[in-house]
């Protein structure tokens, strides 16, 4: 599908492709490689409507890159094999607006909603909705072609792709709306995509920290959740349940990336996360050292988000009242975020503020917009702690 230069058609014929299989898969069963059933068969039906534009005389120019049939895909020269991989570099075009190459790789190479992709951006639906309809009309305008990047170009578009990739992950580490927190499948996608990117440019540090960083989060994900559904704090994780074999596999690609004073966001990142990791119990975790981590990323980043990990990391380590006053102008940056005042609300109690704490919680519960996390912060209420 990364052929073709319409992501109108490419929607609307892999959609045509879903209802043909919710008709044929119920009466035929599930085919072998449900993937290639569904490429093919959108692929058929673009073509199909190409056929008829050309027939009625509305066919756009260069509407398409080339136009092989779905054999000859398969010997292709071309360096990425991976068909969402490839969709995700075409979507990196440097002609691009960069906060809308990740969107459109989210939107069309993941197919997550526009819903979905604006919590992520931490920006409104309507706001993210007119974003990609802007990038669709800039490549259809500027004729731009929505094919994989030359092996040179790769580079060039690799920030793009990892901001993409990473988003991909947090919304399957940690959802932003529904009744489960952690979206399994979403994770393991990033993780395969982290690992095929690392194929094509190892000699890029970033990539592999990327991928070090995921493997050590997913590794924990059977003991963020109890029987019944409920988040369990970090601290109160039951850390036999974190799985050894991917702990272990996510040291090992940190191996390969070195730490130094030009280390970048992903590298600081995945440090952060090995920092947990290597803790035997929440007790022994070196918060001095996160934070300081934590303070090398903000630097870095200017980020909202890891300002209020930060603060977290700095509380942790000892200091409420710093690590409050570096939560001051958040609620302004992330209005919707219910971590904003949670986090508040946590620092405010610890530091003996009960009024000021139990609005902040309000808030929080206000404004968050998954049930086990809804949960959490009513029975924190109620707890008192």
């Amino acid at each position: 599908m990364t052929r073709l230069k319409r992501f109108d058609l490419a929607e609307d014929s892999l959609q045509d492709a879903f209802v043909a299989a919710a008709g044929r898969w119920g009466r035929d069963g599930v085919p072998a490689n449900p993937a290639a059933w569904l490429l093919t068969t959108a692929w058929r039906r673009a073509l199909d409507r190409l056929r008829r534009e050309e027939a009625d005389r509305r066919r756009l120019p260069l509407l398409l890159v080339d136009l092989p049939t779905p054999a000859e895909t398969d010997d292709e020269p071309d360096e990425v094999s991976d068909e969402r991989l490839r969709l995700f570099f075409a979507c990196c075009h440097p002609a691009l607006a960069p906060d809308s190459r990740a969107a459109l790789m989210l939107r069309f190479g993941a197919g997550l909603t526009t819903a979905e992709i604006a919590r992520l951006f931490l920006v409104p639906e309507t706001t993210m909705a007119a974003r990609l309809t802007r990038a669709k009309k800039k490549i259809a305008q500027a004729g731009i072609p929505l094919r994989p990047p030359a092996p040179a170009e790769l580079a060039e578009r690799l920030d793009g792709l990892l901001t993409a990739v990473y988003l991909l992950f947090t919304e399957g580490y940690r959802a932003t709306e529904g009744a489960q927190l952690v979206r399994p499948r979403l994770a393991a996608e990033a993780i395969r995509l982290g690992y095929e990117l690392g194929g094509l440019l190892p000699d890029e540090p970033e990539p592999v920290a990327l991928l070090a960083l995921m493997v050590l989060q997913h590794a924990r994900r059977d003991a963020r959740i109890d029987a019944n559904g409920q988040l369990v704090r970090l601290a109160e994780q039951d850390r036999t349940r974190w799985n050894p074999t991917e702990l272990r596999q996510g040291f090992e690609l940190l191996g390969f990336v070195r730490e130094g004073a030009g280390s970048g966001r992903y590298t600081l990142e995945a440090l952060i996360a090995a920092e947990h990791a290597r803790a035997a119990t929440a007790g022994v975790t070196d918060w001095a050292r996160i934070a300081g981590l934590y303070a090398r990323l903000d630097a870095r980043t200017g980020s909202p988000i890891v300002r209020l990990n930060r603060a977290v990391a700095v509380a942790e380590a000892g200091d409420p009242g710093a690590a409050l006053a570096l939560t001051d102008g958040l609620a302004e940056r992330l209005p919707q975020h219910h971590l904003v005042p949670a986090v508040r609300a946590d620092l405010l109690q610890r530091l003996g503020r009960g009024a000021e704490s139990r609005a902040a919680w309000e808030d929080a519960l206000r404004l968050v917009r998954t049930e086990p996390e809804r949960a959490f912060l009513l029975r924190r209420v109620r707890s008192g702690a």
